[in-house]
C-alpha cells in the first residue's frame, strides 16, 4: 500500500467513525423509545444482538477491514484499496428502496441534521477518488 492509499484510507476511517457514532445514536435513540434507558453493558449487548442494530453491521464491518488493512505492515501484501472505496460508496448511496439497511440509513438522513453532515463528509471524501489513480503504474 502507498502512502496516498494509506492517508486515503486513514481519512476514510474517520469519518466512516464519526458517520457510525452518528447513526448509532440516532439508532440508540430510538432503540430507548421502545426499551427505556439502555448504557454501558446491555447497550452494547443490544448493538451487538438486538435487531434493530444489525444494519449497522456492515459498516462495523468495513471500519474493521479499514483498520485490519491500515495494521498490515508486510510490503508485500497488495490491500484492496478499490473494493474498500467501492464498499464505502455502497454503504452511503444505498437505493432507499432496497434492503434494511438501505431504508434506516435513508431514515436516519431524514430525521437527524447531523447525520446528513456526517455523511456529506464522507461523500466529499469519495468523490473524485477513481480508483485506478491510486496505485501507480510501474514503468520498466
Amino acid at each position: 500500500m502507498n502512502y496516498v492509499e494509506r492517508g486515503l484510507l486513514t481519512d476514510l476511517r474517520h469519518a466512516l467513525l464519526k458517520l457510525h457514532k452518528t447513526l448509532l445514536d440516532w439508532e440508540r435513540t430510538a432503540y430507548e423509545r421502545i426499551h427505556g434507558r439502555v448504557t454501558g453493558n446491555a447497550l452494547l449487548q443490544a448493538i451487538m444482538n438486538d435487531p434493530q442494530f444489525a444494519w449497522l453491521h456492515p459498516m462495523s464491518q468495513l471500519i474493521v477491514t479499514i483498520d485490519e488493512t491500515l495494521d498490515t505492515e508486510a510490503p508485500d501484501r497488495v490491500a484492496d484499496v478499490a473494493g474498500i472505496l467501492a464498499q464505502a460508496r455502497h454503504l452511503v448511496s444505498p437505493d432507499e428502496r432496497g434492503s434494511g439497511y438501505a431504508q434506516r440509513y435513508d431514515a436516519a438522513l431524514q430525521d437527524s441534521p447531523d447525520a446528513v453532515f456526517a455523511h456529506r463528509d464522507v461523500i466529499a471524501l469519495l468523490k473524485g477518488r477513481p480508483e485506478e489513480m491510486l496505485r501507480p503504474q510501474r514503468t520498466h
